[in-house]
């Protein structure tokens, strides 16, 4: 089971209960949906099947709580897999913005332990029966016999389609440095090579198999766009170098970016990226303008 986070409140004080687990469920149902409201959504869903019964012989009312979320992610997730026709391997989910050293103390458990921008876009891919395994077992320690009746299959062909899903992950994001002022001396180096135009800088900084996905660009006339390989990723760089001054250090996903405020004082463009050994390995962008006026971006234009 996973850790019981039952505790605190009386035991009759159900809404008290709940809203303790509510951070928990919230980071579950994010890394399951990569969307803020819809997981808000699936937590309000989740509250609303706890207040419709009768918990009094639940053990671990957070691990409870935490399968039920899981089911009603499973739904929102092939419902979702049914309505669209546009490819999942660009698309950019809702990132988690802070400034550096600046946590807003609602998002500090959102952020911890924070999965990073490219593994999302990664498990965009997944099916929705993997994606719940993999983010409940191999995120939340959710045991596979637990898993099983949310996604109808048997323990064991549970367990195969998280060892599926790990090993589409592990191939196409990398493991990311951990060391969050070693993140931000590549991308700094990234943005002074691409102020200056130094190709020779800016191949330097990237990895050569480095990729960028873009989820809709200026205008959202482009959507979908993935990039490979330094020397194009670079050029790319390059064409857009009058953006650079306007990029302000931000954490995203718990990882060095930016977000490119213009001199009008709207949003450009968020840019995640993926450092591996001190260079780029991935850059997610998010350019999208209906989806960057739907974010708080008040901080950075300070």
């Amino acid at each position: 089971m996973p850790p019981d986070l039952s505790g605190g409140p009386r035991a009759d004080d159900r809404t008290g209960r709940f809203e303790e687990h509510r951070p928990h469920l919230r980071a579950v149902a994010y890394r399951m949906l990569g969307s803020i409201s819809e997981a808000e959504d699936a937590v309000q869903e989740a509250w609303l099947r706890y207040d419709r019964t009768d918990t009094g012989d639940v053990e671990n009312l957070g691990g409870w709580l935490t399968t039920v979320v899981g089911r009603v992610c499973l739904n929102l997730l092939r419902s979702r897999a049914q309505r669209r026709e546009d490819s999942l391997e660009s698309r950019i989910p809702d990132p988690l913005l802070a400034r550096e050293g600046v946590v807003d103390p609602e998002q500090e458990v959102l952020l911890a332990d924070s999965v990073g921008l490219a593994l999302m876009v990664v498990m965009e891919s997944l099916s929705p029966a993997e994606r719940v395994a993999f983010v409940l077992h191999d995120l939340f320690a959710v045991p596979f016999e637990e898993i099983a009746p949310l996604i109808e299959k048997t323990a064991a062909a549970t367990r195969q389609l998280a060892s599926r899903a790990r090993r589409k992950v592990q191939g196409q994001a990398p493991a990311p440095d951990r060391d969050l002022a070693r993140q931000r001396v590549a991308v700094d180096a990234f943005f002074a090579a691409t102020r200056t135009g130094d190709l020779d800088a800016l191949l330097a900084v990237l990895d050569p198999e480095v990729v960028l996905r873009a989820d809709g660009y200026a205008g959202g006339a482009s959507r979908g766009v993935v990039l490979t390989g330094a020397a194009t990723v670079a050029g790319q760089a390059v064409m857009f170098r009058s953006l650079a001054p306007y990029a302000r250090p931000a954490l995203v996903n718990g990882a060095a970016g930016v977000v490119v405020i213009g001199a009008d004082g709207r949003p450009v463009s968020i840019m995640a990226f993926t450092v591996v050994d001190g260079t780029i390995a991935a850059i997610d962008v998010l350019t999208a303008p209906e989806r960057l006026d739907a974010l708080d971006l008040s901080a950075f234009r300070e």
